[in-house]
């Protein structure tokens, strides 16, 4: 990963709180603010809704996405994804129990893991680490486990993911090889608030006209990722809002960009992309009008889908 990196990332984590000061002003990170959700767990107790906002954390949606892209080998068409995202695994009250069950009943060929394993910003990893080696029996398939880090992440985990069989990309990619025809899983480090992403570094060893998946934490570096001739963007952080106004409407989403890109299906420019809603909750394990998704990318050759490139 280089000791440019490494020591930027150590030093952020030493470091780490609420507010940011960048180049452009101050950016305020709700997610590092503990007290925000230690005040929003009494009004939730006070309105009677925290007991339901945390039965809803474990009601898993399976959001089954077809993708379409004329640039995918014929011989990958129907390569089927499994996207997990924001698990915060420790943070989860049956520590996964039941999100293996539903997982164990699926078909797929690659898992990817879109980062934020822990529910916490800080403190130890111990527990997330535990039940990760628990999941990660449910995780088998035939090209394995991939995965970046995100903002809860610490760098520390990588050798304890990778002994799980979780292979995790910093600023690096991966082939996935069918019949002689390549897909590339291309990852970048946490570009929300560590801001230690490569894209360039990550794309360097692909082929021009490779066909290149990224998994970037957050949505927020679309407009590069497209620049670069990224054909699919796999993201998570936003949680959809976690905590909703009826009709979906999230009232923080933590990323840096437009609304219509923190949930679902969507298309920039001659890109296409998805941003999960997560399948964990961090903060406080509490969901409303925003359900955790286990979601299942197929991948299409040729024809025009819901999304892809024209």
């Amino acid at each position: 990963m280089g000791r440019n990196h490494l020591a930027r990332r150590l030093e952020r984590q030493v470091n780490y709180s609420a507010i940011q000061f960048t180049g452009s002003g101050l950016r305020f990170h709700w997610e590092n603010f503990e007290p925000a959700y230690k005040v929003l767990r009494v009004i939730l107790k006070m309105l009677g809704l925290l007991e339901r906002g945390m039965e809803n954390t474990l009601d898993y949606r399976l959001e089954k996405n077809e993708v379409f892209f004329n640039s995918l080998p014929e011989c990958l068409s129907g390569f089927t994804i499994l996207q997990l995202s924001d698990l915060h695994i420790d943070g989860i009250s049956d520590g996964g129990q039941r999100l293996g069950e539903i997982i164990q009943t699926l078909h797929f060929d690659l898992c990817v893991i879109t980062g934020d394993f822990r529910f916490m910003t800080f403190f130890d990893y111990e527990k997330a680490m535990a039940d990760m080696e628990t999941l990660a029996v449910s995780l088998q398939c035939e090209h394995g486990v991939v995965s970046i880090l995100g903002n809860h992440d610490f760098i520390e985990m990588v050798p304890l993911l990778e002994s799980m069989g979780i292979r995790v990309l910093l600023n690096e990619a991966v082939a996935i090889e069918r019949k002689q025809e390549k897909i590339w899983i291309a990852g970048v480090d946490d570009c929300h608030f560590y801001q230690v992403h490569d894209l360039s570094k990550a794309l360097g060893e692909i082929p021009a006209d490779g066909f290149k998946i990224l998994l970037a934490h957050s949505p927020e570096l679309m407009d590069e990722a497209e620049r670069a001739g990224v054909q699919y963007y796999l993201s998570g952080h936003t949680h959809g809002g976690q905590i909703c106004l009826p009709g979906n409407i999230p009232i923080i989403t933590n990323a840096k960009c437009p609304r219509k890109f923190v949930s679902g299906s969507w298309l920039y420019r001659n890109m296409a992309g998805y941003t999960s809603r997560g399948t964990g909750s961090s903060g406080l394990p509490v969901r409303f009008f925003s359900p955790p998704e286990i979601t299942l990318h197929t991948l299409h050759s040729h024809g025009r889908g819901r999304t892809g490139r024209p």
